[in-house]
């Protein structure tokens, strides 16, 4: 596999891009980039778990949650 490869960059619109050869595609639609020293490091963004299929996954609890008084805030005067 080759491990280096020199490309152009170029601008779109006013951000700098570069064209990821084929044999350097990553997976998926988005990307982490992160900046060492010069170098700039591209890795595949890691799938978004979906807030259901999360909570889907969790144990239910079984406490009982105390009682909790639902009386108005008293007003204040702002001026």
């Amino acid at each position: 596999m080759i491990n280096e490869r020199h490309v152009s960059l170029f601008r779109n619109g006013r951000n700098q891009a570069i064209r990821i050869p084929r044999e350097f595609e990553l997976a998926g639609t988005e990307a982490i980039i992160r900046k060492e020293g010069e170098r700039l490091i591209i890795e595949p963004a890691p799938p978004r778990e979906r807030l259901l299929t999360l909570l889907a996954g969790w144990e239910p609890l079984d406490e009982a949650f105390p009682e909790i008084p639902d009386t108005p805030t008293a007003p204040e005067d702002v001026l």
